[in-house]
């Protein structure tokens, strides 16, 4: 008998519709297919890797404690919560099986490998054959093929796939040591500072952006140019500027312009979309990333979209003739003229071989209506589809095709001038998004005269930072792949995790205040750099090659924690003044007393330079969440936050305090509403008693709806949203 593992239930059910069933025999071999759940298994906590003798040292959180010696931990693992039902019918069956295979996802950081391997490890499998499914979708096709032509693997440690991830994953489980290098250098009260290989490059790239536009100043220049009558502008390389208009000296007159060119030229079609720019489009109409990842994974496991964590930006030439037949179909759906897409034989530009699962795309699939996808798969789910679909519709259609003008001034041959004039749209009339094409287009050529005129103008102001903007500058530095961008971006966004380190309105990115905490520390560490990830990628395709030792670049970290604990310290000195940050050692803190679950307890009156007073001292021991507004930071920014008592720890001992669990909103209103994020001028409604009308929202079961809400007291006692469906 021959076991399949799969990777999660749902990729068990399109295994079984492959090949006949979850038990069956195909092309004449008796199988079984049992699912995973993911990861069943996590490594233990630090103090449980090392020998007892150090267990304390390395379970207590101060800097003494670093850095870990890597080179004595176990690596031992521990089951997940919840894993034991999977497990234990993995075992049984696989207990059976004379040939396990490996059908976890093919991905390309051998993440499914190491899911396989550590189940079979740890259950201690030993089956007389390992082999692997390879595949590029879960498709009746693709599964029967890589059924039928998989690889035999010798051994866990033959496997380097397995053996790159085994190091990625470890580098990343001592990478821990940031985190707390960092969040006990600026010892802030209750917050935690995350950092890791993809959250400090994300952080210190914002954090970097928002300091341009801080230190931005529009001070203007002037200087002498023309314009045609067609509206182009003709500069000169030597025209000086000045600082006042005034000192612009008046010596041109009105030129005729001479064109000396006029040239055919073309555009191709955009590359093929991965996950971070998906996500990067779809921030702006207000769905995170971590919606796009969830829905996107849905739609896949369907076969409506392609595999979302490739790495490839081009398609084979047999996905490619796969998806032909099915082109206007996807079409009609999103709603492209198919007489546009008349370029039907592979582009050199887009199709390749040499891929593993291709770049993302529509799938096999086609959905027969574009408003059932949301219902079906969740928000932003028709959105998602449109995008794929048009992007990929664009590679059929015909090169965008312009007419190139260069010329000059009769009088004043410096001074030059361009046009690009459209004459066949060809694939920017399937789709064209301005934001990512910086060539511009006329309707009209270069005049015939120009007129001088004081041009004013300002240094271009540095680009607020948005997800679209992140996104660019990640893949400009090869910082992750589109899908470990998308990943980490909704991990650092989510207000769901403690001390969440950036924050995002519709695109928009701006910074908690524990990601400006974050990014204070970052400064010439090497954690915030951003070759950090290349570097650990590089060491990932040397590992599977054979060219390097995971032992030897894991001893690596030690050297980095050293430094980093020097340079965070130091840095961390400016971040405690900026946000008077005093220290614990020497604060004289008032108490109050008073019975918090059944037990007298007493805590600290005063957080962040609020006093509790005795109305709220009640509540927290009432076990209830307060708001507290009127903070002010060093800044002069003034915040609230919501925060109950609860059992904290610090420098080893245990403690009941006062814990911020996040920053409360300006009003009592919050941002936002089963999918709806709330506009200032709603929020201002509602907290004055007014109603809103929402269209568009999203039930906690993916179903949408309408209804009319308002802000006050709800049945349970508690201030929130009122719904009224009335």
């Amino acid at each position: 008998m021959i076991g399949i593992l799969a990777e999660k239930p749902s990729q068990a059910r399109n295994f079984a519709k492959a090949l006949g069933g979850m038990t069956g025999t195909y092309n004449g071999e008796s199988y079984v297919i049992v699912p995973a759940r993911g990861h069943l298994y996590e490594f233990s906590d630090p103090s449980k890797q090392v020998p007892a003798s150090l267990a304390k040292t390395y379970s207590s959180w101060t800097l003494d404690a670093l850095p870990w010696d890597e080179s004595i931990f176990a690596w031992k693992r521990e089951k997940k919560k919840d894993a034991a039902r999977a497990l234990k019918t993995i075992r049984d069956t696989f207990s059976k099986c004379s040939e396990v295979v490996i059908g976890t996802d093919d991905d390309p950081t051998g993440e499914g490998e190491l899911i396989a391997w550590e189940i079979l490890s740890e259950l201690a499998l030993r089956p007389a054959k390992v082999s692997r499914m390879y595949f590029t979708d879960e498709s009746e096709k693709e599964v029967r093929k890589a059924f039928t032509n998989r690889k035999h693997i010798p051994s866990m440690t033959a496997d380097m796939d397995y053996v790159k991830a085994l190091y990625r994953t470890q580098w990343d489980f001592m990478s821990m040591q940031f985190t707390r290098i960092a969040t006990l250098s600026v010892g802030a009260n209750n917050v935690i500072l995350r950092q890791g290989r993809l959250k400090s490059a994300i952080v210190k790239l914002v954090g970097d952006q928002l300091e341009l536009i801080k230190a931005y100043k529009p001070v203007p220049f002037y200087t002498n140019k023309f314009k045609d009558e067609n509206g182009h502008i003709y500069v000169s390389a030597d025209e000086p500027s000045y600082d006042s208009k005034d000192k612009v000296p008046i010596i041109y007159k009105t030129s005729a312009v001479i064109v000396d060119s006029k040239s055919m030229a073309k555009t191709v079609p955009p590359k093929l979309i991965d996950l971070a720019s998906l996500s990067a489009k779809l921030s702006s109409k207000g769905i995170k990333a971590d919606t796009v990842l969830k829905t996107y994974q849905k739609m896949y496991e369907a076969q409506v979209v392609s595999y979302p964590r490739t790495e490839d930006k081009f398609i084979m030439p047999e996905q490619f003739n796969d998806l032909l037949p099915h082109v206007d179909k996807i079409a009609k759906l999103v709603g492209v003229d198919t007489n546009l897409l008349s370029h039907r034989n592979p582009r050199a530009t887009h199709v390749k071989t040499g891929c593993a699962h291709g770049a993302n795309r529509p799938g096999p699939k086609v959905p027969t209506n574009l408003d059932s996808l949301d219902g079906l798969y969740g928000a932003g789910a028709k959105d998602i589809y449109i995008i794929l679909a048009k992007n990929y519709l664009s590679m059929l259609a015909e090169d965008y095709v312009y007419e190139r003008q260069l010329g000059h001034l009769e009088k004043y041959p410096a001074f030059k001038g361009s046009a690009n004039i459209p004459m066949s749209q060809g694939w920017r009339a399937v789709q064209y998004d301005a934001e990512d094409d910086d060539m511009s287009s006329d309707a009209n050529g270069l005049g015939t005269i120009a007129n001088p005129f004081i041009s004013e103008d300002v240094p271009p102001k540095p680009q607020a930072p948005s997800v679209r903007w992140l996104m660019k500058q990640l893949e400009k530095y090869d910082v992750g792949t589109g899908a470990t961008r998308t990943s980490t971006y909704a991990d650092v966004t989510s207000a769901k995790v403690k001390c969440p380190l950036l924050s995002e309105k519709r695109g928009k990115i701006d910074m908690t205040e524990y990601g400006q905490m974050s990014y204070g520390v970052l400064p010439g560490t090497h954690i915030g750099d951003l070759k950090m990830t290349e570097k650990v990628m590089s060491d990932m395709r040397l590992i599977a090659e054979g060219k390097a030792s995971p032992a030897d670049l894991l001893k690596e970290i030690r050297q980095l924690v050293k430094d980093d604990m020097s340079v965070m310290q130091a840095n961390a000195l400016k971040v405690r003044k900026e946000f008077g940050i005093m220290s614990k050692d020497f604060e004289k803190k008032e108490k109050y007393q008073g019975v918090w679950k059944g037990d007298t307890v007493s805590f600290t009156r005063t957080w962040g330079g609020h006093r509790f007073t005795d109305e709220e001292c009640a509540a927290l021991c009432r076990g209830e969440e307060i708001e507290v507004h009127g903070l002010k930071s060093a800044k002069g920014t003034t915040y609230g936050i919501t925060g109950k008592l609860a059992q904290l720890s610090y420098n080893g001992n245990s403690y009941v305090g006062f814990e911020r669990t996040g920053f409360a909103s300006k009003t009592g209103v919050p941002d936002s509403w089963c999918g709806h994020d709330f506009t200032d001028e709603e929020k201002e409604t509602l907290e004055n008693g007014g109603t809103v009308m929402l269209d568009g929202c999203l039930s906690k079961k993916g179903n949408i709806f309408s209804c009319e809400v308002s802000y006050g007291t709800r049945e349970d006692g508690s201030k929130g949203i009122i719904p009224n469906f009335g």
